[in-house]
């Protein structure tokens, strides 16, 4: 363990801006989402690009406490991006 205050490791620093470059790139898929909504050519590249190739038809199950279901994947997408919980997956 390093000592409180002391700067991170070279490796240290990769995993933190690792972490930080993806949430600013899911933040900002979320923020077109919201702009464009679900039918947008763009947020379906996005959704088809996490998803395989392919948008899963609803409904959704999600990992989330209490077995949650959603209509579709844009609206799991949406409690997600509204949540900031940006990696829960189906």
């Amino acid at each position: 363990a390093q000592q409180p205050g002391t700067p991170l490791s070279n490796q240290e620093y990769h995993e933190f801006f690792k972490f930080v470059r993806i949430t600013i790139q899911a933040s900002t898929a979320c923020h077109l989402r919201e702009l464009y909504g679900c039918e947008n050519s763009l947020v379906q590249t996005l959704d088809k690009y996490e998803n395989h190739g392919a948008i899963p038809p609803g409904p959704i199950c999600s990992e989330l406490p209490g077995n949650p279901s959603f209509p579709s994947f844009c609206t799991f997408s949406l409690y997600r991006c509204i949540k900031k919980k940006y990696f829960l997956k189906v």
